[in-house]
């Protein structure tokens, strides 16, 4: 069996696959972790054999300009991710107690690392640098890193069967729709471009995060709305997107809605979209197929309908695709350790 973890600060997602099928045995969620320790010793008093498992596969949110591919943990590895704690202050810390958590229950099995952005270090530096002094890139390591890398590499692996054609063969634009989305740029199987940077903050509008807007707009908070720097860091992340603009983050309740400011919140939202699948066309020259996911990509038809209004006369596919983040990490463990 293969145990896939994504342990959160408060909260751990785990699930069981058998080894050959990949077929899910078992699943769940624990909510309010305290200390993780202790909840993955509750997993092993009365839910998982660990004495079963053949292997354990690890969501780690940034992998930094290290890693490239799914690795085995060892103790470099740990200090490489921990080294990258101020890149994913709020996510490495947690990936690295369940990594902790984990290997002391089952220090005998291999222990996968699965990195959200790794599908994205095939993008090129003309696409990941930021127009900014050198020294901040050598120095501090400003750049894009992209994320949701996992479900943008799942949703084009899945398209590929559906298209009945390699993925290397493949040029796709996918869209993560979620609370979090970002959008990705894949050209024969390979991400070029993503719209998430060196945080997921830029890119697309989202369920509380702004996205991309005029960087003068926070100076400006500062100087003259007397916003200290965690106030702006929090309005950007917590407060803006969907919730800024229509008082509420769920697109579900966002459609039902006969508001002025939920319209306004769904055309901002679903003008943002097209404008990047265009500039994605742009830079691909040949789309074969925009592929929607995440819960608002799979379950919004209105959402992709006014996404893609216009765009009939190219004639790509598009495609609804479920993604499944936990298996395509099972797929890399599996890979590596049979």
């Amino acid at each position: 069996m293969i145990l896939v973890i994504n342990a959160g600060s408060s909260s751990i997602k785990y699930k069981i696959f058998e080894l050959k099928t990949l077929r899910v045995i078992q699943q769940g969620l624990i909510e309010e972790v305290k200390n993780h320790h202790q909840a993955f010793k509750d997993l092993q008093d009365g839910i998982i054999d660990f004495e079963k498992l053949r292997a354990i596969g690890h969501r780690v949110v940034h992998g930094g300009e290290h890693f490239s591919e799914p690795v085995l943990i060892d103790a470099k590895v740990i200090e490489t991710i921990k080294s990258l704690t101020p890149l994913a202050p709020l996510h490495n810390p947690a990936n690295l107690e369940g990594i902790y958590a984990a290997q002391n229950l089952a220090p005998n099995i291999p222990h996968i690392a699965v990195f959200d952005t790794a599908f994205h270090q095939s993008v090129p530096p003309y696409s990941y640098r930021y127009p900014l002094p050198n020294e901040l890139y050598e120095r501090l390591h400003v750049r894009r890193y992209g994320f949701h890398g996992t479900s943008h590499h799942y949703v084009a692996s899945e398209a590929s069967k559906i298209l009945q054609k390699p993925l290397k063969e493949l040029n796709l634009i996918t869209l993560h729709i979620g609370n979090g989305v970002s959008a990705c740029a894949i050209e024969k199987g390979k991400s070029i471009d993503t719209s998430m940077g060196m945080t997921p903050l830029e890119g697309l509008m989202m369920g509380t995060r702004s996205g991309s807007i005029d960087p003068a707009i926070v100076a400006y908070l500062m100087r003259e709305g007397g916003y200290g720097i965690d106030e702006v860091d929090t309005l950007l992340n917590k407060k803006s997107g969907l919730l800024g603009i229509a008082g509420e983050s769920d697109m579900r309740t966002i459609l039902a809605s006969k508001s002025q400011e939920a319209s306004l919140a769904v055309d901002m939202f679903t003008h943002r979209l097209k404008k990047q699948v265009g500039a994605y066309m742009a830079i691909l020259e040949s789309v074969d197929a925009l592929i929607f996911t995440g819960g608002i990509g799979e379950n919004s038809e209105q959402i992709r309908t006014l996404t893609c209004k216009g765009l009939e006369k190219f004639h790509f596919k598009t495609l609804v695709i479920a993604t499944d983040e936990e298996l395509q990490i099972a797929l890399h463990v599996k890979e590596l350790c049979t």
